[in-house]
């Protein structure tokens, strides 16, 4: 895992290496309740990639839990995606909305060196 900086605004742990058995311990440190579909879509991705002879299943696994967790590994950054993936989902927001969406999203794949 990479190093942080630490601080009352700082994340929850350092961003773990790029790979699924660091990502499933930042998972289970700060998403515990998300370990069973992280179990879950890494055996699809692994019978995916066996089946089609090929890595990509299990590097867009490891691209989209490597972007969730950097934006959860930061409290806020992932309230605030979640509010807005809510009021998207209700109709109660508009372009800014996705477009904050995106930038969150964004960030967290340069985080994670995406």
């Amino acid at each position: 895992m990479s190093a942080q900086p630490d601080g009352p605004y700082g994340p929850l742990i350092p961003m773990p290496e790029l790979n699924a058995d660091a990502l499933r311990v930042a998972v289970a440190q700060i998403l515990p309740s998300r370990l069973p579909a992280f179990t879950r879509q890494l055996s699809e991705a692994a019978t995916n990639a066996q089946k089609m002879q090929s890595l990509a299943p299990l590097r867009t696994f490891v691209h989209y839990w490597a972007v969730i967790v950097a934006i959860e590994r930061h409290p806020q950054r992932g309230a605030r995606l979640h509010e807005l993936e809510r009021a998207l989902a209700a109709g109660e927001a508009g372009r800014e909305a996705v477009t904050e969406v995106r930038l969150i999203w964004e960030a967290a794949e340069a985080e994670a060196g995406l």
